[in-house]
């Protein structure tokens, strides 16, 4: 019984480590384990306006729903202050394909979609090509499981 506890410990340790499993607690936005930066520091606003993730910086920062958020220039922070559910990711930056499936998994903000003026990240470029495969069912998948996600 012992090692059986061991195990269910350490799984629940690799899990809070890689922010992969865990769904119980999901933040509203993915920043992370040693970290409350969004995106891992890259700019919403830029996937929108230069159709490609670029690099925010420490300069141009504000905090929203939880998290720091990171720009590239102070019009796209102003751009995010103004609507930052226009540029902020879905399901706050966790990977699209894991929220349709009911969990959660960290996003790689170099693995992104925009679709309907919305911007979606995944885990890994293969995950994303999973998700491109159905994308409108993978959303309404994701919209229905998100609510319960985030309010476990």
């Amino acid at each position: 019984m012992r090692i059986t506890t061991a195990f269910a410990a350490a799984g629940i340790a690799l899990a809070a480590l890689t922010g992969t499993a865990a769904v119980a607690g999901t933040a509203p936005v993915y920043t992370g384990t040693f970290s409350n930066v969004a995106l891992s520091g890259y700019d919403p606003v830029a996937y929108f306006k230069q159709n490609m993730p670029v690099k925010g910086s420490d300069e141009f920062k504000t905090t929203w729903n939880g998290a720091e958020w990171h720009f590239a220039n102070a019009a796209d922070l102003a751009a995010f202050k103004a609507e930052p559910t226009k540029y902020a990711p879905q399901y706050g930056g966790y990977c699209a394909w894991a929220v349709s499936k009911g969990s959660t998994a960290s996003g790689d903000p170099k693995v992104w979609k925009i679709v309907d003026n919305k911007l979606y990240i995944n885990y890994s470029p293969e995950i994303g090509v999973k998700w491109s495969k159905n994308i409108p069912a993978n959303i309404q998948a994701a919209d229905a499981n998100w609510p319960k996600i985030i309010s476990k």
